[in-house]
């Protein structure tokens, strides 16, 4: 099975693309076989499109909290918000999200979506930091737009199928909180080493064990996901064994869990599954 983990930026430049890493999933192994370079959005859509049967993990929420769905009297569907969301100019979506934060007592400016509590990532909302609002805003348009199959926020009978991804739940069963990457800033021996641990870990029983395959990665690509500060392949890796797990658990839904809100989305992980709620970012 082809298996794609897409590292996502909601402004992507040519020092900053779109990256994604192509792998293969088969016997119980998932093969890292290249990095794919999207270049922009044009890129991504370009790539939506392909042909074939593929799944990909995405490393951007796909949906927003329910409560502020409610709250701005959007549609209650994925299709129906995210569809109005797609006819926003940029500038009037995060008006609307500041708004709304600005009703909100001191302490409770975010509303979370149940995967983000359960991950301890950011609110879907933010847009700042790391903007993963802004990330959602330019990616779940365009996934409805592609007519990929979204799981679980929009399953279709395509054969591509994309799933919202978190690198950092994968990263954390090796290193904990410690830093890996930083963009913009020299490297650190210590960043470094924390890589050199995290691509040695995709190798590991840890990983078999958690998500039932062993990963192999070519040694001049290991090179490559080391070498790199930024880390853009290599969370796209992270990406792509969140996506070959949730294959694999497909006849299961994919790994979704019945207590998850379809239309706000769900970070495709087992680490997930009946876990307790982290403290958000």
């Amino acid at each position: 099975m082809k298996i794609y983990g897409l590292d996502f930026t909601s402004a992507p430049t040519r020092k900053k693309p779109l990256v994604a890493v192509a792998c293969s999933l088969d016997d119980s192994v998932l093969r890292v076989e290249g990095v794919e370079t999207l270049g922009g959005f044009a890129g991504f859509e370009e790539f939506l499109q392909g042909s074939g049967e593929w799944v990909c993990g995405m490393d951007f929420p796909f949906g927003q909290p329910r409560d502020l769905v409610e709250a701005l009297g959007w549609p209650a569907s994925w299709e129906g918000y995210v569809g109005e969301v797609g006819r926003l100019p940029k500038e009037v979506f995060e008006n609307v999200i500041r708004n709304d934060m600005a009703t909100r007592p001191a302490g409770s400016k975010w509303r979370y979506r149940l995967a983000d509590r359960r991950s301890g990532s950011s609110s879907a909302m933010m847009l700042f930091r790391v903007p993963v609002g802004k990330m959602f805003y330019q990616g779940a348009p365009r996934l409805l737009g592609s007519g990929v199959s979204v799981v679980p926020c929009h399953p279709t009978a395509a054969a591509r199928t994309a799933v919202e991804a978190y690198p950092a739940v994968v990263a954390r069963r090796f290193l904990g909180r410690a830093s890996y990457k930083r963009d913009g800033v020299p490297d650190t021996p210590a960043r470094r080493a924390a890589r050199e641990v995290l691509v040695s870990g995709l190798r590991s029983d840890a990983l078999s064990n958690a998500y039932g395959f062993t990963v192999s990665v070519d040694s001049s690509i290991e090179k490559e996901l080391v070498a790199d500060p930024a880390a853009d392949a290599l969370d796209s890796v992270l990406c792509a064994v969140q996506a070959a797990w949730a294959y694999s658990r497909r006849e299961e839904d994919w790994g979704v869990p019945p207590e998850c809100d379809v239309d706000e989305g769900w970070i495709l992980d087992p680490a997930l599954l009946n876990a307790t709620e982290r403290q958000p970012i």
